[in-house]
């Protein structure tokens, strides 16, 4: 019992994570292509603006996940990290030089550091979540049996593959839901329509890749698969298209900041889907929840850590998300005061 609350607290972790880490990996996913110095100028001030106050936080859920799962669940850690430690110490790599890049490109007045600064921001902010993505479709493949050895095969395939790209997708239509909200917080009315056909386009991205990794790999996700085209898990994966729809129709309106809520949700609830599929396995069909389990005894004190972190932790997340969200925590810069109002961050010749 208590080791499937905490399985059940793990997913909630990898959600939280998925929602909160995927914004900003949509948000440099769309840096990345947001064209050159002059043309991707607009784009990058606004993802600059809407990424400081919150970007680093979002390391909390991952640093969450990884307790969990080394002390509730250590033959399941064992077995990830073994069998493809190469796409995770790839992950973190990104994880590093994401941050590192972000950070230095600001403060950076050099236009050719600004270029390779960015570009490590844009590029690890595409590889990390298509590397995280890989894992998990290792997973669900169920590759990652006991005592597995590491191979390329583990992550390398087609379900992992396509796993990567779909969350990649996810991510960028996170980020463009984002981005258009805060478009319209920053008054950069020109930057909202050019969002919006981001996340129009990243939806129906996600639903293509969604739609080809039911197609092509449901003979080696036999197990997830058929939970999520029956029952419980099909369930939460139509309520998560149908909210998806109600994202795209909000952010064609005024009220993108409800947006900001579908979005999460739709996703949110497609993990859940994958989480209702893949039970009693963490493993699917190789190692159950009850197999992963640690000890009793810190599995009730991890239970204890959660309550106290979510006592403590939770309330200064909730407003520091409450304060970003509504405009409070970014003030305007002597350009952005001085800038055409129509054109935040330019500068008035």
């Amino acid at each position: 019992m208590t080791a499937d609350i905490v399985a059940w607290i793990l997913l909630v972790a990898v959600a939280a994570y998925a929602c909160g880490g995927g914004v900003d990996y949509g948000a440099g996913f769309w840096d990345l292509f947001a064209g050159g110095a002059e043309r991707g100028k607009r784009p990058r001030w606004l993802i600059d603006h809407a990424m400081e106050p919150v970007w680093e936080v979002n390391n909390v859920w991952l640093i969450f996940i990884l307790v969990l799962m080394w002390t509730g669940f250590p033959v399941f850690f064992e077995t990830v990290f073994s069998a493809m430690w190469l796409p995770l110490a790839l992950a973190a790599v990104g994880l590093v030089l994401r941050g590192a890049g972000f950070a230095l490109r600001k403060p950076t007045r050099r236009m050719a550091q600004r270029r390779i600064y960015g570009a490590v921001f844009a590029v690890s902010s595409l590889l990390t979540p298509f590397f995280l993505g890989a894992a998990v479709g290792g997973v669900a493949s169920g590759r990652v049996a006991l005592d597995t050895t590491a191979s390329a095969d583990a992550w390398a395939n087609t379900t992992s593959v396509i796993s990567g790209l779909l969350t990649v997708a996810a991510t960028a239509f996170l980020g463009a839901v984002y981005l258009t909200a805060d478009a319209h917080r920053f008054a950069a009315r020109d930057l909202v329509g050019y969002f919006r056909l981001r996340v129009w386009g990243s939806l129906v991205g996600t639903v293509v890749l969604a739609l080809i990794g039911l197609a092509v790999t449901h003979k080696h996700t036999s197990y997830v698969y058929h939970g999520l085209t029956h029952g419980t898990g099909l369930v939460l994966l139509l309520v998560a298209a149908v909210v998806a729809l109600v994202t795209a129709w909000l952010v064609a309106g005024r009220h993108t900041g409800w947006a900001r809520f579908t979005s999460v949700g739709s996703v949110a609830l497609v993990i859940a889907a994958w989480g209702t599929a893949q039970r009693p396995y963490l493993v699917p069909t190789s190692l159950t929840v009850q197999q992963a389990a640690g000890a009793a005894r810190p599995l009730q004190w991890l239970l204890i850590v959660t309550i106290v972190a979510v006592v403590l932790i939770g309330p200064a997340l909730v407003v520091l998300y409450r304060l970003d969200t509504s405009g409070k925590l970014v003030p305007l810069t002597d350009a952005d005061v001085e800038g055409d109002p129509n054109h935040p961050g330019t500068s008035q010749p």
